[in-house]
């Protein structure tokens, strides 16, 4: 168990993993990061707590999960990232929490299909900011890329065949909510981007410490959940969902051009539509289907693109 850890968590210390190329390991962890993303969804809804103390319960479980694993690896020393590094990851810890509270609360104003869709434009403004901010070009296919993937997210949410209806007065606010939380996201994944060289687990770390020193009122408030499963569903939050996600996400980001990241980054809507679809047992459209198949494509044109190379 130790060795298989190991090698799964500190992939980050060498260029590459299991001899793989640095780019190829970078989009291996950085899917297998967004895929364990993709089953939020279920763990959310089985724990059923208030938005803010699930998102407590998220944070103090991953800095848990977090503590542990940099104890036993020895690295506790690395979890002070030094005074010109320390805004930069007190900055991302917060676009992240801000991130989350927006996407909870705009779902209290739109539906959950349609928050989806809006909050998942994050690949397009990442492209954007990766443009401007790192300089980075951004080739037609790759735009094509991410625009065909959003066409397939639209399709998949099922909110075109009338799944959901918002509520007209608060529509707008719903709506600019989840735009804002999208850039957020984008900015976080910069940020990480720039900080590539602290060792993995770090940035996590900072964002669960952060978010369990600001919200640690909320289970006060809200009341604490029921003993029993709610707590396990709760606790895959924080060990599964952060600790272990965020780890091998920021692993693959550290690798992988921000332009890749943005297509890659469909594969966590891909994995939720799906994990829904099963679990709560809704058979997908054929809509939904093409729509599956259209952000799979996508993500397939990319790699191969990046093949060729």
């Amino acid at each position: 168990m130790r060795s298989l850890a190991s090698r799964l968590l500190a992939v980050s210390d060498r260029p590459g993993s299991f001899g793989l190329p640095s780019v190829v390991s970078g989009t291996l962890w950085f899917l297998l990061g967004n895929a364990l993303l993709g089953s939020i969804g279920v763990f959310v809804h089985e724990a059923q707590a208030a938005p803010l103390t699930t998102t407590w319960f998220r944070c103090a479980f991953g800095l848990i999960g977090l503590t542990l694993w940099m104890l036993w690896r020895g690295a506790w020393r690395d979890l002070w990232v030094g005074w010109r590094a320390l805004p930069w990851v007190l900055l991302l810890s917060t676009g992240m929490l801000a991130s989350w509270w927006l996407f909870f609360t705009a779902m209290h104003h739109v539906p959950t299909g349609m928050a989806v869709v809006l909050f998942h434009v994050q690949p397009l403004w990442l492209l954007l900011l990766g443009a401007w901010w790192l300089k980075e070009s951004v080739s037609r296919q790759r735009l094509a890329s991410v625009l065909c993937a959003m066409v397939g997210l639209v399709l998949a949410t099922g909110v075109l065949q009338g799944k959901a209806a918002a509520s007209p007065g608060s529509y707008g606010l719903g709506v600019g909510l989840c735009l804002l939380g999208a850039l957020f996201t984008a900015g976080v994944t910069l940020v990480a981007k720039r900080l590539q060289a602290l060792p993995v687990g770090v940035l996590a770390w900072w964002q669960c410490a952060l978010g369990t020193a600001v919200l640690w009122l909320e289970p006060w408030q809200q009341g604490w959940p029921a003993w029993g499963a709610a707590w396990g569903w709760l606790a895959g939050l924080g060990l599964v969902h952060t600790a272990l996600a965020y780890t091998l996400m920021y692993v693959g980001m550290a690798r992988l051009p921000t332009a890749r990241v943005a297509v890659l980054q469909f594969a966590y809507p891909v994995v939720a539509i799906g994990m829904d679809a099963v679990y709560f047992d809704e058979p997908l459209r054929a809509l939904q289907v093409l729509g599956v198949a259209l952000m799979l494509g996508a993500m397939a044109l990319g790699e191969r693109r990046n093949a060729a190379r």
